[in-house]
């Protein structure tokens, strides 16, 4: 007897990617139960089925509105029926149709992501980098997470696109980096000279 093929899902840090609904929210609203049977256990790690995407980002929207029950419901309308563009539940009425682009939009930004980026042993052992460069992906994504503004990293890294510095950060919030961080770049270990105090050197030195 031949198997069914499992029905496409995502991770949770895929599916807050996707989303835009903080992780520890989409843990929550998995607890709540509000998902139902659109979460899966698959190699051991709960998965949210593609199409119950909407139903997890109207659930996070509606939190400071709906009570729990009524939320349920109106996520099961969506659960039940994928391709509404509005759904009611007593004298509630939402369009769900901005919630289906931004889904979307998400999806099509993640597959994009992934496609700059190849994870191959015999680079860096492994460690997922752009598709032609020995730049880990995660080492980007770190930067701008700690303040750094694109302009700078692309300085740095000439071999970067302004696309593949807003791919790592996507890309990592989707596959969190494993392990211990790596070190920092010694480009950003290094301590900069701000303006001022050149101005000040050039002053002393011609005095």
């Amino acid at each position: 007897m031949a198997m069914r093929p499992e029905k496409p899902a995502l991770s949770a840090n895929e599916a807050a990617c996707v989303t835009g609904v903080p992780l520890k929210q989409v843990h929550r609203i998995i607890d709540a139960g509000l998902l139902g049977d659109s979460v899966k256990s698959r190699k051991g790690a709960r998965v949210i089925l593609k199409h119950a995407l909407v139903g997890l980002k109207l659930a996070h929207e509606t939190t400071e509105i709906l009570t729990l029950e009524g939320r349920r419901r109106l996520v099961r309308h969506v659960l039940d029926d994928p391709e509404a563009r509005t759904i009611r539940e007593d004298a509630v009425s939402i369009d769900v149709r901005p919630m289906k682009n931004d889904v979307k939009r998400g999806i099509t930004s993640l597959e994009r992501a992934r496609k700059m980026i190849v994870s191959d042993k015999d680079i860096l052992g492994g460690v997922p980098c752009f598709k032609g460069t020995r730049i880990a992906v995660h080492d980007i994504a770190e930067m701008l997470a700690n303040g750094d503004q694109a302009a700078a990293i692309l300085a740095a890294y000439p071999t970067l696109t302004e696309r593949q510095v807003t791919a790592a950060a996507i890309y990592a919030e989707a596959y969190p980096r494993r392990g211990r961080p790596r070190r920092q770049p010694e480009w950003r270990e290094a301590r900069q000279r701000i303006s001022k105090k050149v101005e000040l050197d050039k002053l002393l030195q011609a005095s």
